[in-house]
């Protein structure tokens, strides 16, 4: 009887971690580092980089102009988008600025100030909304990252994948 007993406290110490996990973050997808997402009203196929060191989304944008819209304050700017075949692409967009952030480099020094925006893309099949900062991206291999403020609740990391889930929305 002792033997039943520890077998099925043994069980119950193995699935716990299981069951608990998966009941803890029901609807999260597993994502790569990498993923391939759908943007704007092309619904350009690109990639992004999924970056749980950054808090905020960001993406490359240039000719950033603040200015105002029936006393609101709203930014113009266009967003250069590489899609999966390398063709770069330039859209226009205006949108209402959400606020403004300080960037901080790894030392802490803050080296940036930059309007963050709402842009509506496709993840995981899904229609996402997130807030990005605009930024030169040039220098970077992935001219969009997905931060935590944007991960959390939504997938878990697996770092040595890429391209698990779905791009495009239904």
């Amino acid at each position: 009887m002792k033997v039943v007993h520890g077998l099925v406290a043994l069980s119950l110490v193995l699935i716990a971690p299981f069951s608990y996990s998966s009941s803890r973050d029901p609807g999260k997808v597993i994502a790569g580092w990498v993923e391939k997402i759908t943007l704007g009203e092309q619904a350009l196929l690109t990639r992004a980089k999924l970056d749980t060191g950054a808090k905020t989304s960001s993406i490359h944008a240039t000719d950033i102009e603040n200015f105002k819209r029936n006393g609101s304050r709203w930014v113009r700017f266009n967003l250069l988008i590489e899609d999966i075949q390398g063709k770069v692409h330039s859209i226009p967009m205006e949108r209402p600025k959400v606020r403004r952030v300080r960037i901080k480099s790894s030392d802490a020094t803050v080296e940036d100030q930059r309007v963050v925006v709402e842009l509506e893309f496709c993840f995981d099949g899904r229609p996402r909304t997130s807030e990005f900062t605009l930024a030169d991206r040039s220098e970077f291999i992935y001219g969009i990252l997905l931060g935590r403020e944007f991960l959390a609740g939504i997938a878990v990391i697996d770092p040595q994948s890429t391209f698990l889930t779905m791009a495009r929305c239904p």
